[in-house]
């Protein structure tokens, strides 16, 4: 039982030797320890606060780009938009350019037609009243190719002059 219970001089000995270690602990590396833990706290918390501020400009930044990437759709809607329109006008106008011109293209079709036709048909009476020349001519000629037929016209006209 020796073993189990310690003597008084050796439970000095280690209460002054425990002291001692205790003393040169706090005197040296109590404070040392100490000032590295709380600087490391320290550091972890400006590091977490750091986060937090970083986790919400982050949201903010996020918040903002949903915005501009909103203001740029609408953007882009309302210059697809005036294209759009303005395609639409360009076309109406293209077509009612277009429709001028044939309209301006038939008016002058109808006209050099209509030119060329009398044209034709002055032409034709000329040639008609030409050809009715000839063949009356050529019938009077066959008709007073006689002296007695010459005659006969002569009275004839003459008769009628005096009626009128």
């Amino acid at each position: 039982m020796k073993l189990v219970t310690p003597d008084i001089g050796l439970l000095f000995w280690m209460i002054v030797s425990f002291v001692i270690v205790l003393f040169l602990l706090r005197k040296f590396a109590w404070k040392p320890i100490l000032a590295s833990l709380k600087a490391r706290e320290e550091s972890i918390s400006d590091a977490l606060n750091t986060a937090k501020k970083a986790k919400e400009e982050m949201t903010l930044l996020k918040s903002d780009n949903e915005k501009l990437i909103q203001q740029a759709r609408a953007e882009r809607d309302l210059l697809l938009k005036e294209a759009r329109d303005t395609k639409d006008a360009i076309i109406a106008e293209s077509k009612v350019k277009a429709q001028a011109e044939a309209n301006k293209i038939m008016a002058g079709a109808r006209e050099t037609i209509n030119t060329e036709k009398n044209a034709a048909i002055a032409d034709l009476k000329n040639q008609v009243a030409s050809m009715s020349i000839e063949i009356a001519e050529k019938i009077l000629r066959q008709e007073l190719s006689k002296d007695e037929k010459q005659k006969s016209l002569m009275e004839n006209l003459m008769k009628d002059i005096s009626l009128n």
